[in-house]
Parts: structure tokens; C-alpha cells; sequence
């Protein structure tokens, strides 16, 4: 019976509250809505703070710390922290957090791309906030940066703590740049891809693109170098989770990801997502992978050397 780690990408940046009740604003709803997933199954949780008072993104390390330590007492998941944080933030507040409290995972975004999703803008019909419509709707000007020059920095940052990554690639391209560094030795064998779907400005979300990507990554690196996973975006997600782990990846979901628990409705929490894929998996004979394995199967130092 294989084991599929599960990440849950509990927040993130790009849906903002007018468009889902459900969505975790304060540290304590993170960290309540973290631990929920934890529970139903995830085996990683990937992290964004946002400002408690209206929601909007943040790299502030004090937001941070407020739910880190809450979860990582209630759960033994992995935690991950961003370091894309979002497109408006300039790369050293985007790395800010990862870099205080020196986790066992944080993502890294492998190459830039404009990135947008000025489209949900039409669909909501009350903004909650002064700030939201501005910044979806602004985002047909966003360019996601993420220069080499960036990525090293970050690569050599957290290589010195320790810290393992969550490779967001976007696009064939990425993976490339992914090549690149582990050519030059910052990266090593072992290492974990996320492949990402249906973004606006990325690869899109045919099915088929998942079968060219994979194929990419097994002539750059060797089908036995790396592990892979696979997240997509809203009506994507269900449907690419399951191809990926049918293919033998792993997978994620999370209200970062889709704020959906099947065509035109909304999801509960990030629990009910994970309970879906776990269902899904189980059908295909396979099992979520514990946060034990999970750190076995990525290389990851352990929770007892991170700073929180």
C-alpha cells in the first residue's frame, strides 16, 4: 500500500475573505483550521499569515508566532512556511518569517510569472475589506518575482538552517531552473517538486500538462532522484490529485489552493478537503502518509531543531 504525504495549504494569499466565510483570517483561526487538518490527515501544513484586523497578507514574524508554537504543541504535522508569500511583497519580507524560526520545510518558488486572478474579481458581489478589490483586481499587473539572483538567497539561506523546500514549480520552465541549482550543487538529491496547475500566468489546467511535466522532471533529474506532488487550482484540484496519485505522487489541497468542495460549492474548512483526498486515495489503495514518514521520506531534520 503506498504512502501519499498530503499538504494542506491552510490560507495562503490569494483569495481574500469577501470571498469565502471559511477562510482563516486571525492566528487563532489558522492555527484551529491547521490542527483540524492535521487530524483528518495532512501530513504537512503550509503556512501564510495574514492581518488579523482585515485579512490582508503579511510576512510579519510576530503574526507568525502566534499560531507556530499553538500548533506545533496540538499536532506532530511538518510545518512549512512560505517564503512566496505574495506577489505585492518584495523578497526579504516574503523570507522573513522562514528565516526567524527556521523550519523543517518552506516553499520556494522556482522562476517568476505573471500571476493573476483579476477574473474572481467579477464574481463577488460585497467586499469585505477596502483593501481586496484593488488588489484582486490589480493583480493583471502583478509579476510573481523570483529572479535566480532570489532564489539563491534563498536557497542558501535556509540550506544553512537546515531547512528543506517545497519547490513550487509553475510552468516546464521552472523546471528547468530547478536543474540549474541542483547542477551547481545548492540543491540535492532527494529534493521535493511541487507541481502547480491552472494558475493564470502558469501551465494550465489540462490533465495533460500534468503527464508533460512529470515527463520533464524524469529526464532532468532521474525518476528516482526527487519526490513530486501535485496542487491545481480551483475546479482543478480534485481531479489532478487524483491523476498525480494514481501516477505515484503525492498531493495538496487546502483553501490556499480552492476555496471548493465540489462544483459550485463552497468547502466547510481545510479538513473537508483533506477528508475528500483521503477518501479518493483509499479507494485507490493507497494511505496518507504520517507526519513520521512524511519526515522520512523528504530528509527533513525533525521538528525538535526548528525555532518555535
Amino acid at each position: 500500500m503506498a504512502k501519499v504525504i498530503i499538504t494542506c495549504a491552510v490560507t495562503g494569499s490569494v483569495h481574500v475573505p469577501s470571498m469565502s466565510d471559511a477562510l482563516p483570517i486571525t492566528p487563532e483561526e489558522i492555527a484551529a483550521q491547521a490542527i483540524a487538518a492535521a487530524d483528518a490527515g495532512a501530513a504537512v501544513l503550509h503556512l501564510h499569515a495574514r492581518d488579523p484586523l482585515d485579512g490582508s497578507p503579511t510576512g510579519e514574524p510576530a503574526i507568525y508566532e502566534q499560531f507556530l508554537g499553538v500548533i506545533k504543541q496540538a499536532t506532530d504535522a511538518v510545518i512549512n512556511i512560505t517564503t512566496g508569500g505574495a506577489t505585492t511583497m518584495p523578497v526579504s519580507k516574503r523570507l522573513e518569517a522562514a528565516a526567524k524560526f527556521k523550519p523543517e520545510l518552506c516553499s520556494l518558488n522556482m522562476g517568476s510569472l505573471n500571476f493573476a486572478f483579476f477574473q474572481a474579481a467579477d464574481r463577488i458581489k460585497t467586499w469585505k475589506h477596502d483593501w481586496e478589490e484593488s488588489y484582486v483586481r490589480g493583480s493583471d499587473d502583478y509579476i510573481f518575482r523570483n529572479t535566480f539572483r532570489d532564489i539563491e538567497h534563498i536557497l542558501e539561506t535556509m540550506n544553512d538552517a537546515g531547512t528543506r523546500f517545497e519547490h513550487e514549480c509553475y510552468d516546464v520552465g521552472h523546471l528547468y531552473n530547478l536543474a540549474h541549482f541542483l547542477d551547481r550543487g545548492l540543491i540535492h538529491e532527494g529534493f521535493f517538486v511541487q507541481m502547480v496547475f491552472g494558475v493564470l500566468g502558469g501551465i494550465g489546467g489540462d490533465l495533460e500538462n500534468l503527464g508533460i511535466m512529470k515527463q520533464t522532471a524524469d529526464r532532468l533529474f532521474g525518476r528516482n532522484a526527487y519526490q513530486w506532488s501535485v496542487l491545481a487550482a480551483g475546479r482543478h484540484q480534485m481531479p489532478f490529485l487524483t491523476q498525480a496519485a494514481l501516477m505515484g505522487g503525492h498531493v495538496r489541497v487546502g483553501l490556499e489552493d480552492s476555496l471548493f468542495i465540489e462544483r459550485g460549492v463552497l468547502a466547510a474548512s481545510n479538513a473537508q478537503q483533506v477528508e475528500k483526498i483521503v477518501r479518493i486515495l483509499a479507494e485507490m489503495g493507497h494511505e496518507p502518509a504520517t507526519p513520521a514518514e512524511a519526515r522520512s521520506i523528504l530528509g527533513l531534520k525533525g521538528a525538535e531543531k526548528v525555532q518555535f
